[in-house]
């Protein structure tokens, strides 16, 4: 038994968006796992942030099999909250989980082959205590098997009853139209991909947006907020608590340049000047993408969430303002 009662009010402060031309909505801002719900990470926080993000109308929650650290512990301690304190709510969350980074050793443990992402997402719903997921991405294109044998393999996992809905993640413009091509041909549609996209990574806009929106495919990208780096901790340097100076695999101390600290401080002041954080303006930027469903965003502190959250209640991106930042980031 739990004590937790959600927020009453919880759909009246989010907005939801179908996934393309599909069924499926998501909220307009997801929570990822990728950091901070591993097993090193403080278990009672964890399960703070997801019930939070709950309260404030966060229906979509993001996993993959690799996430941690270690690997899979992520989907472990999401499905022990998820067990403790939403059981009852299950069918009002959207879960999503991945396979196609390496996961365990010999020659099954990665890539795209049919062997390798049924395994792994038997794997996942034994982790997680379900039944099935919502969706089930492949996390990377895998050049040494054929694009046919990893699309098959997704119809099979949604005709299992496995998974509802399937996506793919990190695929480039022509093999995201391949890939869906294949699916919809299957009869299992493609409905949502998951690509790296910021004002410091903007690959998506070079083809990607136009094929996902020609295909009726929907959008969440991950790291809207450069691995840490657009929100405005990083002013004045490198803080010793940040994740640059104590995770370098996400993000470099050498990333962070005088040249991009400029941006960023002239990034900041046009925040302030439209009364929100830079944080904020940077997902308003990502969400000002036509093919964009929601924005993936992870966090450590429920006030991150807040924050997040509350962009849907702000003074939307006028067009002077994409102007304006865009002078910026390209000056």
């Amino acid at each position: 038994m739990t004590g937790y009662l959600p927020n009453q009010q919880r759909y009246e402060q989010m907005s939801y968006q179908p996934c393309g031309i599909h069924g499926l909505k998501l909220s307009r801002i997801s929570l990822g796992l990728w950091h901070n719900f591993g097993d090193t990470a403080n278990q009672d926080i964890s399960r703070q942030l997801i019930r939070h993000a709950f309260d404030l109308g966060i229906t979509h929650f993001d996993l993959a099999n690799n996430y941690g650290p270690p690997p899979g512990s992520a989907e472990e301690n999401f499905g022990k909250i998820l067990r403790h304190d939403l059981a009852a709510y299950r069918d009002e969350i959207v879960i999503s989980t991945k396979a196609g980074y390496v996961m365990w050793d010999g020659p099954y443990g990665d890539g795209g082959s049919k062997k390798y992402l049924v395994s792994s997402l038997n794997q996942s719903l034994k982790r997680l205590g379900l039944d099935y997921v919502d969706i089930f991405y492949h996390h990377r294109p895998d050049a040494q098997t054929p694009l046919e044998e990893t699309m098959t393999a997704l119809d099979l996992i949604v005709r299992q009853g496995k998974a509802l809905y399937v996506g793919l993640s990190n695929y480039p413009p022509e093999l995201a139209q391949k890939a869906a091509e294949i699916l919809k041909s299957l009869g299992t549609p493609c409905i949502i991909h998951q690509p790296k996209y910021s004002m410091f990574q903007r690959t998506p806009e070079q083809g990607l947006f136009d094929v996902l929106t020609e295909q009726g495919i929907g959008c969440i990208p991950f790291s809207p907020l450069a691995g840490g780096l657009l929100p405005d901790r990083y002013l004045k340097g490198i803080p010793e608590d940040s994740r640059a100076a104590k995770d370098a695999r996400f993000l470099k101390p050498e990333d962070i340049t005088e040249a991009k600290l400029d941006i960023i401080r002239n990034l900041n002041e046009l925040a302030q000047a439209r009364d929100q954080k830079l944080s904020q303006m940077a997902l308003q930027w990502v969400l000002r993408q036509p093919a964009v469903t929601s924005v993936l965003i992870g966090a450590s502190k429920t006030s991150q969430l807040d924050d997040a959250a509350a962009i849907l209640s702000q003074k939307p991106l006028q067009q002077t303002d994409i102007d304006a930042i865009e002078a910026i980031l390209t000056p």
